[in-house]
């Protein structure tokens, strides 16, 4: 399984280079980064309003500000990704 992924990943970076091989796979990982921070802030929300359920509208304000910031920073990341790839 790992060999056939390096053997695409060789044969991606033989034909369109380096630079865009590397930019698919930072646009990929921003991405996973991205899903995980999200998925990461819900999880410690909901704990911190199942421990104080009074404070659940400045938790789950902040908890949308955050995640907000996030999908931001990599929704940059995803589009300087593709400019490297095609231009």
């Amino acid at each position: 399984m790992l060999s056939a992924i390096l053997t695409v990943l060789l044969q991606v970076a033989a034909g369109a280079g380096i630079g865009k091989m590397g930019a698919a796979l930072g646009a990929g990982l921003a991405a996973i980064g991205a899903g995980m921070g999200i998925g990461k802030i819900g999880a410690s929300a909901m704990e911190a309003i199942a421990r104080q359920p009074e404070a659940s509208g400045d938790i789950r304000s902040n908890m949308i500000v955050s995640a907000a910031l996030i999908e931001g920073v990599a929704f940059f990341a995803v589009i300087i990704c593709a400019l490297v790839i095609f231009v």
